[in-house]
């Protein structure tokens, strides 16, 4: 079963481009953030002719979460219960026995603002969510845009984000406490010293000039350890015409079977 991640940033925008990958990677299951849309504008009946059921947290002008399955989509829960918020960041369902969470953290902003207190509180919370997914769910995979890159390799000039958001200890050591709940980052796994970027900012010509960093993951929980053949960075999109500055990352496991 092929599960992928996309910060797609507008969805509406890059409707067709999510379309067009759609068709030629197939996956069973797309996480998507950074909608930028309200629920009942996400173009559903799109996706649903291209064969995938959506479960969606839209939110308007920031934000945004869904989680698109070629299979059916079961015990779907949207945010995280016990930590209010008005932003829509987290949704969950499950799809052929495995726990599947679609996550947009949050950036932080600067090390100022406080948008990185929120981050970190934020993090926090989504620490005792996780706790509570992975003790209610045999298999679980966690992914999305977690803002976070969790050591140097992941950057490509670490000088110049030393000390700044994305980069922080704090950030990083909150990255590793979700890792201590019982998960093993997906692509960090498979690829011992490759940076892998993910995103890439839109000014500077940073894409063409490999200026990126690793900040979206795939977080799998110890029992789908077994099942992990591969993780890949698909960075093709990310060279469209008006691309979204991620590019999709993508998990293969091997046994859980997408007809059972």
């Amino acid at each position: 079963m092929r599960i992928a991640t996309w910060n797609v940033n507008s969805i509406k925008v890059r409707m067709e481009q999510v379309g067009d990958w759609l068709t030629q990677v197939k996956p069973d299951v797309l996480c998507l953030q950074e909608l930028k849309c309200e629920t009942d504008q996400f173009p559903k009946d799109y996706f649903s002719a291209l064969g995938y059921d959506a479960t969606i947290a839209g939110q308007k002008t920031y934000n945004g979460v869904a989680i698109l399955s070629r299979h059916h989509l079961v015990d779907s829960l949207i945010g995280m219960p016990e930590f209010d918020d008005h932003q829509q960041r987290v949704v969950a369902a499950t799809v052929n026995h495995v726990r599947v969470i679609s996550a947009y953290c949050p950036n932080g902003e600067s090390v100022t603002s406080d948008k990185y207190h929120y981050k970190l509180n934020w993090f926090n919370a989504f620490n005792g969510y996780l706790k509570n997914q992975i003790a209610s769910h045999q298999k679980v995979i966690v992914l999305g845009d977690f803002n976070i890159a969790p050591a140097d390799l992941d950057v490509y000039d670490p000088k110049a984000y030393e000390n700044d958001v994305l980069c922080t200890d704090l950030e990083r050591q909150a990255f590793q406490d979700l890792l201590s709940l019982g998960f093993i980052d997906a692509y960090r796994h498979c690829h011992n010293d490759l940076p892998g970027f993910t995103w890439w900012h839109y000014r500077m010509n940073a894409f063409k000039r490999k200026m990126g960093l690793r900040i979206d993951h795939a977080l799998v929980s110890h029992s789908l350890l077994p099942e992990l053949s591969d993780c890949q960075v698909d960075a093709l999109p990310r060279a469209n015409e008006r691309p979204s500055d991620h590019a999709p990352l993508f998990v293969d496991l091997s046994s859980s079977n997408p007809n059972s």
